[in-house]
């Protein structure tokens, strides 16, 4: 499977989440994964979107989210052949993990202190690192409960925020 990583930027404002992935569904285009999150810019965020490039026209759906009004910039997300080996050091020495990579792209997740993300951005920002999502606390289960649809959770289940 190939896969194609997005990175739109797009106007701070509601809805407009609900515009992008609603261009998806008009589509039939499925999405593996969407994130969200703030930028240096209070007035615009970025969406980064997975798509599954075997079953997707990723030229379209890019040539289709550059018309919608509300979005500022569509790029796919590469990385040079040429430094990824110095970007896989530096996650390394970060304790952050490769969860992608093709032959143009390398993704990396990286949980730690702010002040950590933050040293961890300023190295890879040297390398010319383009793309960064930075998301905000997540919650899981513990145990061996999760939630499913098929019963609601209780009032004392365990709960985990990272």
């Amino acid at each position: 499977m190939t896969t194609h990583t997005l990175s739109v930027l797009v106007e701070n404002k509601p809805g407009v989440l609900a515009h992008v992935a609603g261009l998806f569904s008009r589509r039939a285009f499925n999405i593996s994964s969407l994130a969200v999150g703030p930028t240096a810019d209070a007035s615009v965020s970025r969406i980064t979107i997975v798509l599954d490039g075997d079953s997707t026209p990723v030229g379209q759906v890019m040539s289709q989210l550059d018309k919608l009004v509300r979005v500022l910039k569509v790029v796919e997300v590469k990385a040079e052949a040429g430094s990824r080996s110095q970007l896989l050091e530096v996650a390394q020495v970060f304790g952050a993990s490769v969860v992608d990579m093709s032959p143009t792209t390398l993704v990396l997740e990286a949980v730690s202190s702010p002040g950590k993300l933050d040293a961890l951005l300023a190295m890879l920002d040297t390398y010319g690192t383009c793309e960064i999502v930075r998301t905000g606390r997540i919650a899981i289960g513990r145990g061996a409960g999760a939630i499913t649809d098929d019963a609601p959770a209780a009032a004392d289940d365990e709960w985990t925020a990272a």
